[in-house]
């Protein structure tokens, strides 16, 4: 099955013509040696404004400068450790709970209406999920997050944007989940918060990412609750997860490694733009549909799957969705149907700027106003 996926990734990606490279800009080997050495964020700057100022037009510029500010963050609270507490001082500090703010206030439909209304499993979200930010234009930040009376962290600090795939994911209660790119942690973490994992696997294929997610489940969450709700940590190859576990899951969710484009402007550190790195840039799309290919194989028939990315790149976004789709209808004959998240999309407009031409899936962008993101997300639901 493993092989059929590799060769149907490739013949996708001969045809999407992902990573060709003119001959006359090639170089002989031992002519690198003689390149300029430029620092891999500026190598990473370069790229994007080749690629993204065509991919967005007009809207690049504010992109950019949004990109090589500093970040906003979200405080994930700690529903394991003293809840109520601690969201009564993050609202001391006028943070608001962007999460059950939208919930609890979105606007009905006129009752004259002539939309469609969406399908309950597009827009429902996941429960119980507490995150606070601070206003549009706010550039206040979150103090440290310290241990409570039950010697658990209060809070996680996240970009708000990186909980929207969790929420899109609308677990249920019992549901059993797989997050099958699961390092450092933040979306496990959510996962776990939102009380619904009758089982939850969560792997990554590094080693030493996997014991950083370990960190912040010994951090957060009780060992009788890791015990009761079967939290199972590995170190697999992703890939192969439709043959470990096929047809298993009613929920899975599929952050893949990506470009990770505003940690490529800021950190030399584990860059992917270093050129020792190039190849495994280039290969990038063929892992992420790989993987999310994978990722519905183990998927029930009938359950949903989030795929979700920190890239704005849409090779990496909805031509990997539209790859994993047809390839699993033409290899296996499975089909899947993308979830319309329009609705979902208006919950959370008032804290996130949303790139409003996605083919499939929804793109936050960052914005002054608003500095989250990026974060890609697409909703799929396997029909058979």
């Amino acid at each position: 099955m493993a092989a059929l996926v590799v060769r149907g990734v490739r013949d996708m990606l001969k045809r999407a013509d992902f990573a060709t490279v003119p001959r006359r800009q090639r170089h002989k080997k031992k002519w690198a040696s003689t390149e300029p050495k430029f620092p891999a964020t500026r190598l990473a700057l370069q790229n994007f404004d080749m690629t993204y100022s065509v991919q967005f037009g007009d809207l690049w510029p504010s992109i950019r400068v949004s990109l090589l500010s500093e970040q906003k963050y979200g405080a994930l609270v700690n529903n394991f450790a003293s809840g109520d507490h601690v969201s009564a001082e993050l609202k001391q500090l006028k943070a608001r709970d962007f999460v059950n703010e939208a919930i609890f206030h979105r606007e009905p439909e006129p009752e004259n209406s002539q939309t469609v209304a969406p399908s309950p499993a597009s827009w429902a979200c996941s429960p119980n999920l507490r995150c606070f930010t601070f206003t549009r234009g706010d550039v206040s930040r979150f103090p440290p997050a310290r241990r409570g009376s039950l010697g658990l962290m209060d809070y996680y600090l996240m970009d708000a944007a990186s909980l929207l795939p969790v929420l899109a994911l609308g677990l249920q209660p019992g549901d059993t989940v797989l997050d099958l790119c699961a390092a450092p942690g933040g979306k496990t973490l959510a996962l776990l918060q939102t009380g619904c994992c009758r089982n939850l696997a969560a792997n990554d294929l590094s080693t030493s990412r996997t014991s950083r997610l370990q960190r912040v489940l010994d951090n957060y969450v009780p060992q009788d609750v890791r015990d009761k709700n079967r939290v199972r940590v590995t170190s697999w190859d992703g890939r192969k997860w439709g043959e470990l576990e096929g047809d298993t899951y009613d929920r899975v969710l599929v952050d893949v490694p990506c470009t990770t484009d505003r940690h490529s402007l800021h950190e030399e550190e584990n860059n992917i733009f270093q050129r020792s790195r190039k190849k495994e840039r280039q290969m990038l799309p063929m892992l992420q549909v790989q993987l999310l290919a994978a990722g519905l194989l183990a998927t029930k028939p009938g359950g949903h799957v989030v795929y979700s990315t920190c890239s704005l790149s849409h090779l990496q976004n909805e031509y990997v969705v539209q790859g994993a789709i047809e390839l699993l209808d033409n290899q296996y004959s499975i089909k899947v149907q993308v979830e319309d998240l329009t609705h979902f999309r208006k919950l959370f407009m008032n804290t996130f700027s949303f790139f409003p031409s996605c083919q499939v899936g929804e793109l936050v962008i960052p914005n002054l106003m608003a500095n989250f993101g990026p974060m890609y997300f697409c909703k799929m639901c396997r029909m058979t």
